[in-house]
């Protein structure tokens, strides 16, 4: 692998207004303030703008810090990005996020998780950069009956458009790692969660039904399982990865040999949804959210399966581990303690 260092470069990461993009960018721009980050969004309403704007207000504390207000999908805007300002790093987390929304908004996807991506890969073949390091998602392995997830596994029966399109942009990475020797590294996130993360995921819509005294309904019966990832594992990740690019090299046919890599990042440990439910209340009721006497029986809803779920999702990182030294290791409690107490604070309960 080839080492790069952080230090003094141009970096930027799309999807800046983002959950995992706003941590990455605030933990870089802390780090590494002889470097220059530039942050793309369109900041759309797929949830609260309000906690897009809150999350950007923190980066713009930074000197280093550049932020565009625009569109992954137009090609104009992602051109003139790579002409100004000469990215060295390119961290693409910016996608259409969300299984079930697939399901009735298929274009969103298309837009941004496809046309979106292959404006960054056409920038990257015109504008050379050290490395590309994108989004990709646990929901490629599809409806897998093998566990834990393994990067060796086929993942060719998505089911989901969304999964369709993550695992788009590893084919499409790979084809243009190959072709044009872009060294580009692809990372399948598991369930992401904490602090001012998005508020379509579960733990988080789940708070805002309790608060509202409005039921939450509980897939699968609560025999689901989830390998729930802390969002400073995934950004310690991010930045591991970052620093060692793929190797160039090339084959016996005098071709490129694609500088092409993908990791899981995720817990190993699926949480039943239950039990996961159980543990954020518990915490909500510790943090002050819901008072002790909140009476979760009646506003708990069990239902079938969704289209698009999976029953389980779990995490192989061995070969991250190995090439890194890395694994994620906070607990879903002690995430939840935080997410709590971050709610508490943000929403002035």
């Amino acid at each position: 692998m080839e080492i790069i260092s952080l230090d003094s470069k141009r970096i930027l990461v799309t999807g800046s207004a983002g959950f995992i993009g706003a941590s990455l960018a605030e933990r870089l721009l802390k780090e590494y303030p002889s470097s220059q980050i530039i942050g793309l969004d369109n900041i759309n309403n797929y949830y609260d703008i309000e906690l897009k704007y809150h999350r950007l207000s923190k980066l713009k504390k930074y000197g280093n810090f550049i932020f565009v207000k625009g569109d992954l999908a137009s090609k104009e805007t992602v051109d003139d990005i790579f002409a100004k300002y000469k990215p060295d790093i390119v961290v693409n987390l910016a996608a259409q996020a969300g299984v079930r929304y697939s399901i009735t908004n298929p274009g969103a996807y298309i837009e941004s998780n496809i046309i979106g991506f292959y404006n960054i890969l056409e920038a990257c073949r015109h504008n050379p950069v050290l490395h590309l390091v994108y989004a990709s998602s646990s929901s490629v392995y599809g409806s897998n009956e093998k566990v834990p997830y393994s990067t060796d596994d086929k993942v060719d029966n998505p089911i989901s458009l969304y999964a369709a399109t993550k695992k788009s942009n590893e084919l499409l990475a790979h084809a243009y790692s190959k072709i044009y020797n872009i060294p580009s590294t692809g990372l399948r996130f598991f369930t992401v969660y904490g602090p001012a993360g998005r508020p379509d995921m579960a733990y988080f819509s789940f708070t805002n039904k309790l608060i509202n005294g409005e039921k939450i309904k509980i897939f699968n019966y609560g025999n689901c399982k989830r390998d729930f990832t802390y969002i400073d594992d995934i950004v310690e990740g991010v930045m591991r990865v970052m620093t060692k690019a793929p190797e160039k090299a090339v084959g016996e046919d005098g071709l490129p040999i694609p500088p092409y890599k993908v990791y899981n990042i995720g817990n190993s440990n699926p949480e039943n949804l239950l039990d996961f439910v159980t543990i954020l209340q518990e915490e909500l009721i510790a943090a002050g959210v819901l008072p002790k006497n909140y009476d979760f029986q009646s506003h708990k809803e069990l239902v079938p399966m969704q289209p698009g779920d999976v029953l389980i999702t779990y995490a192989d990182t061995t070969p991250l581990e190995e090439d890194f030294g890395f694994k994620p290791k906070t607990t879903l409690r002690e995430g939840l303690k935080k997410f709590a107490t971050w709610y508490k604070e943000f929403y002035k309960i």
